[in-house]
């Protein structure tokens, strides 16, 4: 017995509405596409196409996947991030919209920065560090990232979108592969763990039960690799240059105490669609005094 492309749809699209997901159809369609090798776009165009019966057992397959709350992003090896097919693995934070803000803002305080040297701090899949160098061919980015399960995702990330030349990866622990580098950086950018960890095992299964906790987890106030990278930046920045960092919510405040402390100046947070404070920035060795904490929409969260 054949069936149509739109009634395998509608049958997925149940499936995982029974399942709690609230992005049921969107996913449903992403698998459909998979499993039958074509573009989404042709699941609308053609609904009455028919689907042999291997095709179909395949995208029960995966949507039985799904079901379990297993993240589409992994089913699929991949996530799109600012155009880019980014790879991802268990190992590594699945690339989401409001760190797209991240590298938007970067850019425009690159701007003026003609072959700046950039240091992507906990790079993981590498997405920042990549959107960072398809955007600018003139920078130079160095991926740092204490697990090895992350680096190799970055590093086939990195040959897949043709960086190697630009993006040059490292490991260790924040700055400890950065030693030899004083004073030499045009900006710092991070996308740090900063879920407090009493609020992982809260957090929806598809991150709380297939995201690296190493990824998740910034201590009992959600802040402490945060505090850590504020205070060893200003010895890699050269004068001038930036720390922007992705934050959690009801964090910008402390944190933007601790880089005036430090002596950051220009220190200002901006928000993201959400209304949420979700990127801090300070610039280092300035002397200019700090200004209040502004706001900005930044890229839209959800489905």
């Amino acid at each position: 017995m054949t069936i149509t492309t739109a009634a395998l749809l509608a049958e997925g699209t149940r499936r995982l509405a029974l399942a709690g997901l609230d992005c049921a159809r969107q996913d449903a369609l992403r698998l459909m596409a998979q499993a039958l090798g074509i573009e989404r776009l042709a699941v609308y165009v053609e609904p009455r196409r028919s689907v042999d019966a291997r095709a179909a057992a395949s995208f029960r397959a995966l949507v039985d996947r799904r079901a379990a709350h297993e993240p589409v992003q992994h089913i699929q090896g991949y996530e799109e991030f600012r155009g880019l097919r980014i790879a991802v693995t268990p190992d590594v934070l699945i690339p989401r919209l409001e760190t797209e803000g991240l590298v938007e803002r970067a850019l425009e305080l690159l701007a003026d920065k003609p072959g700046a040297l950039v240091a992507d701090i906990g790079t993981g899949s590498g997405a920042i560090a990549c959107g960072l160098a398809v955007a600018r061919p003139d920078l130079e980015v160095l991926a740092v990232d204490q697990s090895l399960g992350a680096l190799a995702v970055a590093s086939d990330n990195v040959r897949a979108l043709g960086l190697g030349s630009r993006v040059r990866l490292l490991a260790g622990d924040l700055f400890g592969p950065l030693a030899s580098l004083p004073a030499s950086l045009d900006m710092v950018v991070a996308n740090p763990p900063y879920c407090p960890s009493g609020v992982i095992p809260t957090l929806p299964v598809e991150v709380e039960r297939f995201e690296p906790r190493l990824a998740l987890d910034g201590g009992p106030d959600g802040m402490r690799v945060l505090r850590r990278i504020i205070t060893e930046a200003p010895r890699f920045l050269r004068a001038g240059a930036w720390l922007l960092m992705e934050i959690g919510e009801e964090q910008a405040g402390p944190l933007a105490s601790l880089m005036a402390a430090e002596g950051f100046s220009r220190i200002g947070a901006r928000r993201d669609l959400r209304d949420v404070e979700r990127y801090i920035e300070g610039r280092w060795a300035e002397g200019a005094a700090s200004v209040p904490l502004t706001g900005m929409a930044a890229q839209r969260v959800g489905c």
